[in-house]
């Protein structure tokens, strides 16, 4: 069977229809690198309010930009009966992303669909509209958000939106989540050279002693319009080394294996913060994380170029074990490495935009 192609952003990223697939025999699901799948990012919406240069920029998303139809994308019974599939495949941990996942509408019921699966569930937002959802969705079973917040600054913040968005609005938001019980939040701030490193050390000094644990990201080459350059990275090392000389740190155990941040917290006891280092010190040999797009293909990598069709499964009345078997198949044909290999030139190559996979 050919492959067919969906399109995305301007061209097209090819889609496989899942490969035939052996019966899963209930065994130790790993790649073939050894890696196990514990961690599914589930993408709900391929829309978001904010245009971040680094993730949506107008110039590629603008308002003749053609979304997903909501008929293409896939219905909240779809998406909680692939999850208790992928948990009996050994996933833990399912966090919910975009776009921007609470411009999905009702996002509380689907948490209250996921919940009773036992997964530890969290969620990725910009924090928008936080401040309207956030008991809703403590109440409907919710653990953990992170709340993506590039800078305090309100000139730098709008720049990065690109969508006149207030910081005072997203920190209202993050106030809602705390008073609604979540603790500690994530703080995500992309540092890009000569946009907001400049901030790195307020930002450290704004959360710290807050209870909320802030985490600095590498500018990555995700996706294929955001203009990412190796010399716009500021190195975790450099971002460690700036926040300590004005906050004394010492590194911290990870919480759990596999784990992408890593951990440094203030020797004064007042908190942690964490650096996601995919760049400069890439995590490829321990990443657990399969993805599934807004319109049910699956994809093995944050950077990768093509995925698998489960929508087609589901629709076409394909039974658990059959879908199932799919998604095993997928995982042990699996080698991703792309951060460990990834040069100037790779990162030039064409790949499915973050927007649509989640981060």
């Amino acid at each position: 069977m050919p492959d067919k192609v969906i399109p995305i952003h301007n061209a097209f990223i090819a889609v496989q229809p899942a490969p035939p697939a052996p019966r899963y025999d209930g065994g130790p699901l790993t790649d073939t690198r050894d890696r196990p799948m514990r961690d599914l990012r589930i993408s709900v919406t391929d829309r978001c309010n904010f245009r971040c240069t680094y993730c949506m920029p107008r110039s590629v998303f603008d308002a003749d930009y053609k979304f997903l139809p909501h008929a293409a994308i896939l219905s909240f019974e779809e998406i909680a009966r692939l999850a208790g599939i992928f948990l009996s495949l050994g996933v833990k941990k399912i966090r919910l992303t975009g776009g921007e996942p609470l411009l999905r509408k009702d996002l509380p019921r689907l948490v209250g669909m996921l919940a009773p699966l036992g997964a530890d569930l969290t969620l990725t937002t910009n924090g928008s509209t936080l401040v309207k959802h956030a008991q809703s969705l403590k109440d409907a079973g919710l653990n953990r958000i992170s709340v993506s917040l590039d800078s305090l600054d309100e000139t730098t913040f709008r720049a990065m939106n690109d969508a006149d968005f207030a910081v005072e609005k997203v920190l209202d938001g993050i106030g809602a989540a705390a008073n609604a019980g979540f603790s500690p939040i994530k703080i995500n701030m992309v540092v890009k050279r000569g946009v907001n490193d400049h901030q790195i050390v307020e930002a450290a000094r704004h959360w710290r002693d807050s209870g909320h644990i802030l985490r600095f990201i590498e500018f990555m080459d995700v996706g294929s319009t955001n203009g990412w350059r190796m010399d716009d990275v500021i190195p975790s090392t450099e971002v460690v080394r700036r926040i300590s000389e004005a906050f004394p740190l010492e590194p911290a155990e990870p919480n759990y294996a596999g784990e992408v941040a890593g951990r440094w917290r203030y020797r004064d006891g007042a908190g942690e913060i964490g650096v996601i280092s995919s760049v400069t010190q890439a995590f490829c040999r321990d990443c657990n994380r399969m993805r599934l797009s807004t319109e049910g293909s699956l994809y093995t990598c944050l950077f990768a170029q093509q995925g698998h069709d489960l929508k087609a499964l589901l629709r076409g009345g394909a039974p658990d074990d059959a879908i199932r078997d799919s998604i095993a198949a997928v995982w042990r044909l699996r080698d991703d490495r792309y951060s460990e290999i990834r040069t100037s030139e790779t990162a030039k190559i064409r790949k499915v935009e973050m927007s649509y996979i989640g981060g």
